[in-house]
């Protein structure tokens, strides 16, 4: 703690640090028997001792701050800086400048007493080891957007040491050493990531990370010099893309790029480098970093030129990728600003509610969710073109559907599929027919459960796209289970999360979602890897902040006896407004002293 730039004095006590992470992260302003519970579970009276804490920091923090209430309120004076909340959401040049970056939070604190704020504070430090990451990341490439190799192999090497199983670190790094001029260190460091993946997690990289070593040579013919004949580039590369052939549509818009380099038309380029980084982000075959780095320098370029509409697309693609990672902070960040600069584009703002709207619903901000998809909703039902609207009935249907308001979900869902058939969206369809399963088997229809899961997992292989793989799947795991088939269930619930690391860009949330339904089964059934599929979707959700899921987590530790997590679930519940909640906990059997196990 610093006070007009003079470090204050210690602290007293390990408890009173808790105590200010715990009010300063937490969503909604917590009950003192909650905090109480939750730090002090060995006082003889926690809520005595809860008081004596307030009093330790209200001293510290003087006239900065009020402390106080039931439920507890800090409220800071303007002016105040929280290093944690520049992380979540400040600009990334002020994060990265931020003393102690990539430390953990409350770095060297222990708290063995209190199990239930041991594993709260376990999930946040993964928590702000994600948004550090994030951070990192976005660093890199704006720096790499700007010509600054160094400095964005800097930050890139820093991403590498917090995440050296990563891949797109990984291939991040290899591609700001190429930058720096130093083509022989980028194929070092693709040996060396390949040999660590193959000792460590016995995988071979993605073709993604070898391609990163090699800049993409284009030939450009003599005539290509005309921006007339690089417009031609673009719109024939879109064209081909629209009508399902990745490689023919990415190979005109490489060329584009190419020639628009060759010509002092910044505009242009910037447009050529959008247009082909949001081909390389949709096209699910592993390109993302590659495309990201494009949007970035398109971006930069349409802001420097003042093509307002080009950068607004780059900047929603660029949260695009963002949410597909779980970097909901960093998204939040690049969708204000396509907002800003798509003022009065219907099409751009449906997107932009779109991925907010998505954004929000995975870290379970449930009104702001509904809010922005039914604005994204009426938005694209304006618009000619199906994919918003696609997109938006399905985002809907899934926040319906995971709020237990099933008839509202089956509705959306059904317009979603009537969407797809009337629009030939055939490799988006697994998306919405997945969730519409999920409806079928609630409703007690397995058969045709089975039946849509089986179309979706079949269409996701023949598209190729990992996600739908991995969504149906875990639909066809779950109707395994509710048939008795356990075997069957297990093989296809543990190999639903496994798809969808195939790639390195693919829905972060849907793994999750897919270890989730895992570990429901797992629990229900007692199977003998239980506790570790507990800590994997524990730590995936955590780090990204998909705060429903490490709730989930926590019932399922409850369920299986693990001391302090009947706690941390009722604190998370609290801050979550799904009434779908309400019946998890009771099924949960969650009462202080509960050690209900799996039968």
């Amino acid at each position: 703690m610093e006070r007009g730039g003079i470090g204050l004095e210690p602290l007293r006590g390990h408890k009173a640090w808790g105590l200010l992470a715990f009010l300063l992260r937490s969503q909604v302003p917590p009950s003192r028997e909650r905090v109480a519970s939750l730090l002090f579970p060995e006082a003889d009276d926690p809520l005595g001792t809860l008081r004596w804490t307030l009093s330790v920091l209200r001293r510290q923090m003087g006239d900065q701050a009020e402390l106080g209430g039931d439920p507890l309120q800090l409220t800071l004076r303007p002016g105040s800086l929280v290093d944690v909340d520049v992380l979540a959401r400040g600009t990334w040049m002020e994060a990265v400048a931020l003393p102690g970056l990539g430390h953990e939070l409350l770095d060297g604190l222990v708290f063995r007493a209190s199990p239930g704020f041991e594993i709260w504070l376990e999930n946040e430090r993964r928590h702000v080891m994600g948004m550090t990451s994030a951070v990192l990341h976005q660093a890199a490439l704006a720096f790499l957007a700007r010509g600054e190799a160094i400095a964005a192999a800097h930050h890139a090497a820093e991403l590498l040491r917090l995440n050296p199983y990563d891949e797109n670190a990984h291939v991040l790094m290899v591609r700001c050493l190429r930058a720096v001029g130093d083509p022989d260190a980028a194929l070092r460091q693709v040996e060396a990531a390949t040999e660590l993946f193959k000792r460590e997690l016995d995988v071979e990289p993605t073709p993604a990370l070898r391609a990163a070593a090699v800049a993409f040579e284009v030939p450009v013919a003599g005539h290509v010099s005309r921006n007339a004949d690089v417009r031609a580039q673009i719109e024939a590369g879109e064209a081909a893309l629209a009508a399902g052939a990745a490689e023919a549509g990415l190979h005109p818009l490489r060329r584009a790029v190419a020639a628009a380099r060759g010509l002092d038309d910044p505009a242009l380029l910037s447009e050529a480098l959008v247009r082909l980084g949001g081909a390389l982000v949709h096209s699910a075959r592993g390109t993302d970093e590659e495309g990201v780095a494009a949007l970035h320098e398109g971006t930069t370029l349409a802001e420097e030129t003042g093509s307002r509409g080009v950068a607004a697309v780059g900047w929603r693609e660029i949260g695009w990728v963002q949410f597909l990672r779980a970097h909901y902070e960093r998204a939040e960040k690049s969708l204000d600003r396509a907002s800003e600069l798509g003022a009065g584009d219907d099409r751009e703002l449906a997107w932009v509610d779109v991925i907010r709207g998505a954004c929000r619903h995975d870290v379970g901000d449930y009104p702001a969710a509904g809010e922005l998809l039914r604005s994204a909703l009426v938005r694209a039902r304006t618009l000619g073109t199906g994919q918003p609207l696609g997109q938006a009935l399905t985002l809907l249907g899934r926040y319906h559907l995971l709020r237990g308001e099933i008839e509202d979900a089956r509705g959306l869902l059904d317009q979603a599929l009537d969407e797809v058939e009337a629009r030939g969206m055939v490799a988006f369809g697994p998306w919405p027919e997945s969730f519409r399963g999920e409806i079928d088997l609630i409703r007690g229809d397995v058969a045709a459960a089975e039946a849509r899961f089986e179309h979706a997992f079949a269409l996701g292989c023949q598209v190729g796209d990992p996600c739908w793989e991995g969504i149906s799947l875990r639909g066809l795991g779950l109707v395994a289970a509710a048939r008795g088939d356990l075997a069957r269930a297990f093989e296809s619930l543990v190999e639903a999360p496994r798809l969808c690391r195939r790639l390195p860009d693919t829905y972060l949330w849907i793994e999750a979602y897919a270890l989730d339904a895992l570990c429901a089964v797992a629990v229900e059934h007692g199977a003998e890897f239980t506790v570790r599929w507990i800590d994997e979707l524990e730590a995936i959700a955590a780090r990204r902040g998909i705060r429903e899921l490490v709730l989930r987590a926590a019932v399922y530790r409850a369920r299986i006896g693990e001391s302090g997590a009947i706690s941390v679930a009722a604190s998370l519940a609290a801050e979550i407004d799904n009434p779908a909640l309400d019946s998890l906990l009771e099924t949960a059997d969650l009462r202080p002293g509960s050690t209900r196990r799996p039968a």
